[in-house]
């Protein structure tokens, strides 16, 4: 709702939060949305690692967009970069 404004004001940072919270319990989805959220800067500081990690975290939950997304995020990366977004938690 937040991160489209329907019926309530667009707002990308409260969006951001509720999607986290879908994502951190693993819903591929949202995890797909907030790696989107990071990789624009949208609600979020702009953060690739970040996004990196969402996205492949939706790809191994089987969203198969979030594999080629990943890996056009992982473009603007350095090695220790993407390492970074691949070490566990």
């Amino acid at each position: 709702m937040y991160i489209v404004g329907q019926d309530v004001p667009q707002d990308y940072a409260e969006a951001a939060k509720w999607y986290r919270m879908a994502a951190e319990q693993g819903h591929a989805g949202a995890q797909f949305v907030l790696g989107s959220m990071y990789a624009n800067g949208q609600g979020v500081p702009q953060d690739y690692v970040a996004a990196h990690m969402w996205f492949d975290l939706s790809a191994a939950r089987g969203d198969e967009k979030a594999l080629a997304v990943r890996d056009t995020v992982a473009g603007h990366m350095t090695p220790s970069e993407i390492a970074e977004a691949q070490r566990p938690a």
